[in-house]
């Protein structure tokens, strides 16, 4: 039986996307990082690094979890100083979400650990392979099936 290379791809998106290897993944991104910092958190902290200050609703949509989710595990990371609440100034009803300077530095480490991660492993792979492989990914990334705006 023969596959096609979206079949292929498919394959190995699937493995990628698994919660397992998401959850393994993050597990080793905040190892040793504190108690606030696990593989729950790392979402809403790598979501906020994204978007910036935002509603528990909007993150929520961000990161694939609901409103009441993203609170609970906003107050965590609020009670080790790694998030914070502020007026939303566009609605003095509303509550947004931010990174404090100690959630900034958390999330930075955990991207240099992914960034030295991901290098680790193209390391036996030629240096042109390597970077023709990122530019491929990113313009899939960019334009294929996952974009916001799929054409």
């Amino acid at each position: 039986m023969t596959t096609t290379t979206g079949q292929d791809i498919a394959d190995a998106l699937g493995l990628l996307l698994r919660r397992s290897t998401r959850a393994r993944l993050y597990a080793h991104l905040t190892e040793g990082l504190g108690e606030a910092v696990d593989e729950l958190t790392y979402p809403i902290l790598s979501g906020l690094a994204r978007t910036g200050p935002c509603s528990a609703a909007d993150l929520g949509r961000e990161v694939g979890l609901d409103r009441t989710t993203v609170t609970r595990r906003a107050d965590r990371l609020e009670r080790a100083a790694l998030l914070q609440r502020q007026p939303d100034p566009a609605d003095g009803r509303a509550t947004l979400l931010a990174l404090t300077p100690e959630g900034l530095t958390t999330i930075s480490a955990t991207r240099q650990r992914l960034a030295a991660s991901i290098e680790e492993s193209l390391a036996s792979w030629p240096q042109d392979e390597a970077r023709t492989f990122a530019l491929h990914l990113r313009r899939f990334v960019e334009q294929g099936p996952f974009t916001a705006d799929p054409r």
